[in-house]
């Protein structure tokens, strides 16, 4: 039944594609320039039109179709129509050497101005992450964030101060959950570690120069409101900014899901993240550190960290294209004969991985390639890769496509 509720949802939004990509390309030709999404700069000013979802380029957002709702203000609308195939070296019995399935299909309904905002993004979405197994976009619905995965309702009382209450985006990490956001389709090895949507309560302050947010909510979607988290941002000028991020559980959580892994659930996180604009490119290296204590309720009887570095950034280049990668190095601690938690694949490994992504987008058409490499070090034989789980590297080629309106 959910299947064929997906399936209605794709067929619905197809047919309101041609009619909002018609509005579209005539909102866009009744402007007297258009900016050139060709590089970073020009697609943050496309993107400021809303700032959410956020999008750190290569691809660029449509400008929103706008919708008058009367006493309810202008609310705007867009969306996402994408599907994606894969295929892998050294695939887990439980998982496949080749997939296709539907990447995106969402739509984003938002009123982004005025005291009282909100934002609502709805319908089916795939998480294609390095290192793990693919799921069917079925499956990540279901035991992941459900068909509303971002819901929240903001109150901006001032130009420098909001409050947030619902489904949010997590603060920590260099790349957001969802495929279009991102410079590669896959998400990284540090990502792995890190929360995507939390249920939390959330205070926000926007400077000058500096930016900051505070958070009280659930840490990695466990419905236990134990974990608090904040982030920091100076911005020196519009080319660079340097932001920090923490976050942690101050509680025990013995509960445990697909979305709730009760290792990374009850740890705490710290980030470092640089990012440099110029005009045809964009680079990114964060840093990243984990740590958890001893949680016998979870059977981890010694305290383990992972200890991650990583750069991403891409390039423009002409006729619509661009270059994108990503490099990683993440290594954990701990012995498993001594009750150490497996945060890679075994305790004590390590991992690092290697992503090219080149991507296309005219107009509200996209399309993108991606070669990716892990290989894993120190790993627990039955914890990496292929049938008997003792490959210690994977490759994986994909390919995306479709429309953002």
């Amino acid at each position: 039944m959910l299947c064929g509720n997906y399936l209605l949802f794709i067929v619905l939004l197809s047919g309101l594609l041609p009619q909002m990509c018609a509005a579209q390309a005539a909102q866009v030709s009744a402007q007297p320039s258009a900016p050139n999404t060709s590089n970073p700069a020009s697609t943050s000013a496309t993107a400021s039109l809303l700032g959410t979802p956020a999008m750190v380029g290569p691809l660029a957002a449509s400008a929103p179709h706008m919708i008058d709702a009367g006493p309810f203000g202008m609310i705007a609308l867009n969306g996402i129509l994408s599907g994606f195939g894969a295929w892998q070296s050294h695939p887990l019995p439980s998982d496949q050497a080749a997939i296709a399935d539907v990447s995106n299909g969402q739509i984003f309904l938002q009123k982004a101005s005025g005291t009282i905002q909100y934002y609502f993004q709805a319908g089916a979405y795939n998480f294609p992450s390095l290192g793990t197994p693919f799921l069917s976009t079925v499956d990540t619905v279901n035991n992941f964030y459900g068909p509303l995965p971002m819901a929240y309702l903001k109150i901006a009382p001032s130009n420098s101060v909001s409050f947030q209450a619902g489904k949010l985006p997590s603060m920590i990490g260099a790349e957001d959950v969802f495929t279009f956001q991102n410079i590669n389709i896959e998400r990284g090895l540090l990502w792995n570690q890190e929360n995507s949507i939390t249920r939390a309560v959330q205070l926000n302050y926007t400077g000058k120069k500096l930016s900051s947010s505070f958070s009280w909510g659930d840490g990695f979607y466990s419905n236990r409101w134990n974990w608090l988290t904040g982030s920091a941002t100076y911005t020196f000028n519009p080319a660079n900014s340097l932001g920090f991020a923490a976050g942690g559980n101050v509680g025990n959580t013995s509960y445990s899901t697909t979305a709730t892994p009760s290792i990374q659930n009850n740890s705490s996180i710290y980030n470092i993240i640089y990012t440099h604009t110029a005009k045809n490119w964009m680079l990114q290296p964060y840093f990243q550190f984990t740590h958890l204590s001893e949680h016998p309720l979870i059977g981890v009887d010694r305290t383990s960290s992972t200890q991650g570095e990583a750069l991403l950034g891409f390039y423009s280049l002409p006729h619509h294209m661009s270059l994108g990668g990503r490099v990683e190095d993440i290594s954990s601690t701990g012995d498993a004969n001594q009750g150490s938690a497996n945060f890679l694949y075994g305790p004590g490994s390590n991992a690092v991985s290697l992503t090219v992504t080149p991507t296309y987008q005219r107009g509200t058409f996209f399309a993108r390639g991606e070669l990716s490499y892990v290989h894993a070090g120190n790993a627990t034989p039955g914890d990496v890769f292929g049938h008997n789980g003792t490959d210690t590297s994977q490759v994986r080629s994909l390919l995306e496509a479709g429309f953002l309106f």
